[in-house]
């Protein structure tokens, strides 16, 4: 997909990995103070909005932690562009997702054409190549076959997987396992192929600027995790100047305040 920014913009936010579940209250409530406070124009969400999505009915549930977020979700998506890119934990999000929250759903690799460059959006996990276990388990589970024979479960079923998937993935965190990092030679082939020089991903929870080459970068957004120590909930904000050129920075989300009127 390439989006082309409409000329009215001057801001645009891009995060990822918020990992939101009902029991990391903290960094919902960063969230829902961030979305009420952004001036920017449009809000990027590169993947793992949600620790686990099983299906969209699951926001349908009155009083559910998922109809919470659906309407916060909605809230922001009536006031500024919203577009929402699967991740490796809620791949499962669908179109009526998307409607409920007023949003767009953001293919994956997608190009934004902002601020007189082309910016490559990813969530990231399609390119770290080195983990040959996931790269076959996300193979499985993004084809038709296994996501049509999933949802056709009852919700209470695929809720109960989705416990056992995160006891799993906390399991092996804590046995000290490393992860793959982005294939650097993969990023640079997606990058030539998007005729774009910048990558804007997450997944690997490791934010930094790489330089690949001499003209191009890959800039890797934060998890969120407010319960952490030093805390982490940021924002990548890429802004015009006067001259139209765009410039990119680093923004604490407690940080971002809309004026007062």
């Amino acid at each position: 997909m390439e989006l082309l920014a409409p000329s009215a913009w001057q801001c645009a936010d891009f995060i990822s990995d918020l990992h939101l579940h009902p029991e990391d209250r903290a960094t919902f409530a960063a969230f829902e103070c961030y979305l009420q406070a952004t001036t920017a124009d449009a809000v990027f969400i590169l993947g793992d909005l949600f620790e686990v999505w099983v299906g969209d009915d699951a926001a349908q549930l009155a009083d559910s932690f998922e109809a919470e977020c659906v309407a916060l979700l909605s809230q922001a998506g009536q006031r500024l562009a919203l577009f929402v890119m699967q991740g490796n934990r809620d791949f499962l999000m669908g179109p009526s997702l998307m409607t409920a929250c007023h949003a767009t759903a953001l293919p994956d690799p997608s190009v934004l054409d902002f601020g007189g460059q082309r910016w490559l959006l990813s969530h990231g996990d399609a390119l770290c190549l080195d983990d040959h276990d996931y790269q076959q388990f996300r193979r499985q589970v993004r084809s038709a076959p296994w996501q049509q024979t999933f949802l056709a479960k009852p919700l209470a079923e695929r809720q109960a997987i989705a416990r056992g998937l995160r006891q799993a993935s906390a399991s092996r965190k804590q046995s000290g396992a490393t992860y793959a990092d982005v294939d650097a030679a993969a990023a640079l082939a997606l990058l030539a192929d998007a005729q774009a020089l910048h990558l804007l991903h997450g997944h690997t929870h490791k934010p930094a600027q790489h330089r690949l080459g001499p003209d191009r970068l890959r800039t890797v957004l934060s998890d969120w995790d407010v319960a952490a120590t030093p805390a982490r909930a940021e924002v990548v904000r890429i802004t015009l100047q006067a001259d139209g050129q765009a410039r990119l920075a680093r923004i604490a989300a407690s940080a971002i305040a809309r004026p007062a009127d």
